[in-house]
């Protein structure tokens, strides 16, 4: 049995304090979110607040994945993290990951910084008229085409996976989370276009996105407008489609 712990150098005097608190995980009672999957905590060490994220203990197949072929979840969450950074992307700071592998990953925890947000983006699909929500929309498409210019694909860039902050004065700042789904590659206008299907967008804010992008690429509203609605409305008839054959199975 062996183990990694990887701290940021900022946070390396925290080290004692986040093993402590990787170790008692079980007894931190702050949730953030308790999901089937993978469950997120909220603790505060010397004034300041970190999430800790505990994922879902791997089958024993992809727990020897995760040891000898592929990076864990956690692992890739805190290096896609400090990428985003350093292309001057928002994400929630990356603090530390930890694995522990015994004939395969058994356990892996990611800390990050946590956010203080006031809103994430379902607010602007489930409230249609959320104030200044067209003005939201317009910097959200900056905010990805900024992630695009970078070749950051994003494979997990759905409503819930922004958070959003209001800075005043018309200002807002997005935040990416829940990273470890990500390649990094030239993307294309139809690859930029499908990296937003994802989002669950309205005709309207279809419109409103196609003509920010077309702005911000240079091209004409009508090819950003036809390819991200054709790739948007094929999303949403392969998701509603499964949930229709899940109901028939009932």
């Amino acid at each position: 049995m062996h183990s990694t712990f990887v701290v940021h150098s900022r946070f390396e005097h925290l080290r004692p304090q986040f093993v402590k608190l990787i170790n008692d995980f079980a007894e931190v009672r702050e949730f953030v979110t308790q999901g089937e999957r993978n469950v997120i905590k909220k603790v505060t060490i010397e004034g300041t607040t970190f999430n800790i994220k505990s994922f879902r203990k791997p089958s024993f197949f992809q727990g020897l994945v995760y040891q000898f072929l592929r990076k864990s979840k956690a692992r890739r969450s805190f290096e896609y993290a400090s990428k985003l950074i350093d292309c001057s992307i928002n994400t929630p700071h990356p603090i530390a990951y930890f694995e522990k592998f015994s004939f395969g990953l058994k356990e892996s925890y990611y800390i990050s910084e946590h956010i203080h947000y006031d809103f994430d983006f379902r607010d602007l699909i489930h409230k249609p008229n959320y104030p200044q929500r067209v003005e939201i929309l317009k910097q959200f498409t900056a905010f990805s085409f900024q992630l695009h210019e970078n070749n950051v694909n994003f494979l997990d860039h759905s409503p819930g996976n922004t958070l959003i902050k209001d800075r005043g004065e018309g200002r807002y700042d997005f935040y990416l989370i829940d990273l470890n789904r990500m390649r990094f590659q030239p993307l294309s206008l139809d690859k930029r276009m499908h990296n937003l299907r994802r989002l669950w967008l309205s005709k309207t804010m279809i419109s409103v996105i196609a003509t920010e992008y077309a702005k911000l690429y240079n091209i004409a509203y009508d090819v950003a407008h036809a390819s991200l609605s054709a790739h948007s409305r094929s999303f949403q008839k392969k998701v509603n489609s499964k949930k229709l054959r899940r109901k028939r199975r009932l």
